[in-house]
C-alpha cells in the first residue's frame, strides 16, 4: 500500500466542502445553502480548516467574505476533491476505510495499515454503503473484493485524495514551508541514471520535499498513477495511453542493444543473425514492446524466435544470470554501464534501429502543482542528457 501522503492531518470533507463553497459564493449566507449547513456551522467548518491549516483563508467584512491566496490555491483542489468523491454524505473516515480495503483486500491488512482496529474498519465501510446506497465489497473468505461500484467509487477517492494533498503542499509552498512528497513510479528504463539525477537535483533545490520511488511495470504501475496513489510514471511509453486515461510525453530515445557477458562465443562475431536463436535469452514479458520487436527481430534475421525460458524485468537479477550463463538479452547501455566499464559484460549494437521513447507518464488532466512542475522540468532536463 502506497501511503497517501497527508499523514495524521484530520481529514473533514465538509470543511473542504464548506471553504469550496464560500470561495465560489463569497457570501457565508449563500455558502451555507450550497452545502446545506447552518451558518454557524460552516463558520466553525472554516475555522477549523484555518486552525488545522494554520492560515486565515477568508478576510470578514460587511461586504462579505474575501478569499485570501492560500483559499484561492486549496479551493479548486477542493473542488475536484468534491467532485471525485461524487456524495456530501461521504465522511473521511469512511473514505480513508475504503481505499484502505482496496489496496489491502482484507479488513485484518487494512487495519494493519492504518492502525485502526478492524471492527472500526468493518463499521465505516457499512456506514459508507448505507449512506450511498450501494453495495460496495463481497466477502471471499478471509479475503473482500470490491464490486465493480466499489472500485469506481474507491478510484474516485484516491484522486480526491490527490487533489487534497496537493491542495495541501500548495499551501505549503504559500507558507514558505517547502513540503510535503512527490511519488513517482520507476519503470526500469527510468532507474539506471535519469531518475537518480533529477533527484539528486531536486534534492538540492527543494531539501523540505520527499520524493518516493516506487518500482514496477508498466502494468504495475499504471493502475496506481491512474488512481492517484502515484503522482507520475518515468519508463518507456506506451501506445494507448489515452484509453488508459494516461498521458504521456517523450523525453529521449532509447536504443536497445545487445548484452552478454566477456567472453561469449558471440563477442568476436561481426554480424550476429541467425545464430541468435541458438542461445537461451532472457527477456521481459510477452506483452512488453521490447519483447516483440526481439521477435521481429529474429524473424527479419531468417529465424524463429525461441521459447524464453527466463522472463524477468529485474535489471539487477538479468546482470547476474549474464554472467553465470551464454544468454542473452537487450538491455539499454545505461541499464548496464558499470558492468560494461568493468569489462564483464560486453554490448553490440543492432541493425535493427529500434529505439524506446522515454518519458513521462500522467493521468490525463492532471494538474501538478508548482514543486511538482518543478521536478518535471528537472527530469525534461537531466533527459536531455540521455539520448
Amino acid at each position: 500500500m502506497i501511503e497517501n501522503g497527508i499523514g495524521d492531518r484530520p481529514l473533514n470533507i465538509r470543511h473542504f466542502a464548506a471553504l469550496a463553497a464560500t470561495v465560489r459564493h463569497g457570501s457565508l449566507t449563500r455558502a451555507a445553502r450550497a452545502v446545506n449547513l447552518t451558518q454557524p456551522a460552516l463558520t466553525q467548518a472554516i475555522a477549523g480548516l484555518e486552525a488545522s491549516l494554520g492560515v486565515t483563508l477568508f478576510e470578514r467584512s460587511a461586504q462579505g467574505m474575501t478569499a485570501t491566496e492560500p483559499a484561492l490555491l486549496m479551493a479548486p483542489r477542493a473542488e475536484a476533491a468534491i467532485d471525485h468523491i461524487g456524495s456530501p454524505r461521504v465522511t473521511g473516515t469512511q473514505l480513508r476505510a475504503l481505499l484502505a480495503l482496496a489496496r489491502a483486500g482484507s479488513y485484518a491488512g487494512a487495519a494493519e495499515a492504518t492502525g485502526l482496529s478492524s471492527a472500526s474498519l468493518h463499521r465505516a465501510v457499512a456506514d459508507l454503503q448505507v449512506a450511498l446506497g450501494q453495495r460496495l465489497v463481497d466477502r471471499r473468505g478471509q479475503h473482500v473484493a470490491l464490486t465493480p461500484t466499489g472500485q469506481r467509487r474507491a478510484r474516485g477517492f484516491g484522486l480526491a485524495m490527490a487533489e487534497l494533498r496537493a491542495g495541501l503542499a500548495e499551501v505549503a509552498t504559500w507558507q514558505g514551508k517547502a513540503a510535503g512528497r512527490i511519488i513517482v513510479g520507476a519503470m526500469p528504463l527510468s532507474r539506471a541514471r535519469w531518475l537518480p539525477e533529477a533527484i539528486s537535483r531536486f534534492a538540492r533545490a527543494y531539501p523540505g520535499v520527499g520524493v518516493m520511488v516506487v518500482e514496477g511495470s508498466h502494468g504495475e504501475l499504471s493502475g496506481p498513477l491512474r488512481d492517484g496513489e502515484i503522482d507520475l510514471m518515468l519508463g518507456a511509453l506506451r501506445e494507448g495511453a489515452e484509453a488508459e486515461g494516461l498521458a504521456g510525453e517523450a523525453v529521449f530515445a532509447d536504443m536497445p542493444v545487445l548484452v552478454m557477458r566477456k567472453g561469449h562465443p558471440l563477442e568476436k562475431v561481426a554480424e550476429p543473425g541467425a545464430e541468435l536463436a541458438d542461445y537461451p535469452w532472457i527477456l521481459p514479458g510477452s506483452e512488453t514492446p521490447l519483447r516483440r520487436h526481439w521477435q521481429v527481430m529474429l524473424r527479419a534475421l531468417g529465424a524463429e524466435p525461441p521459447r524464453v525460458a527466463i522472463e524477468c524485468g529485474s535489471v539487477m537479477t538479468i546482470r547476474q544470470l549474464l554472467l553465470d550463463s551464454d544468454s542473452l538479452t537487450l538491455l539499454s547501455r545505461s541499464q548496464v554501464s558499470v558492468e560494461l566499464d568493468a569489462g564483464v559484460l560486453t554490448a553490440r549494437d543492432l541493425a535493427s534501429g529500434f529505439s524506446r521513447s522515454i518519458g513521462i507518464t500522467t493521468r490525463a488532466g492532471w494538474r501538478p502543482t508548482a514543486t511538482q512542475e518543478a521536478f518535471v522540468a528537472m527530469l525534461r532536463e537531466c533527459g536531455a542528457g540521455q539520448s
